[in-house]
């Protein structure tokens, strides 16, 4: 499970929009300046991010706006939803050019460019399809576990 803090910016019946601030681990990575994810990681971080976060089992009148709040996405929903988004496509891409390729075998290079674009259409919907079917679903989606508590600082008398 990864945990995931952020502040809250609007409350609305189904859940809550979190917004999260972009940090990069380069800075603990030896290979900092020769590395090609670094240098993206360089243009993007502090940047904002918006998430939508169901309630789980907490209740949602208990936060507001500007709340500081911890949500969690279990590993699998994030595996599963990059093969979702990155295979689906690539797959309908190639299957679409193979198919219009071996259906009409006398203007292959044109039934394959055809058939690679429609296959990748095709497949752009069914992630869209599966986007929106999943779209409540809370084995699917970002879970609210609670508000962060800002620990006080303990002073002790000498």
């Amino acid at each position: 499970m990864l945990t995931e803090n952020g502040r809250v910016v609007a409350v609305e019946p189904g859940g809550l929009w979190v917004e999260t601030v972009r940090k990069s681990t380069c800075g603990a990575c030896s290979v900092q300046k020769g590395c090609g994810h670094g240098i993206l990681n360089r243009m993007t971080d502090g940047k904002r991010g918006y998430i939508r976060v169901l309630p789980g089992e907490q209740s949602i009148q208990d936060y507001r706006v500007d709340d500081e709040v911890r949500f969690s996405i279990p590993e699998e929903v994030i595996l599963r939803g990059s093969m979702v988004a990155y295979l689906v496509p690539i797959v309908g891409l190639l299957a679409g050019a193979a198919g219009a390729a071996a259906w009409l075998p006398q203007m292959q290079d044109s039934a394959a460019l055809l058939g690679a674009v429609g296959g990748f259409l095709v497949s752009l919907g069914l992630v869209r399809w599966h986007a929106v079917r999943h779209h409540d679903d809370p084995a699917y989606q970002p879970l609210l576990q609670g508000r962060v508590v800002a620990v006080a600082p303990h002073y002790s008398q000498v």
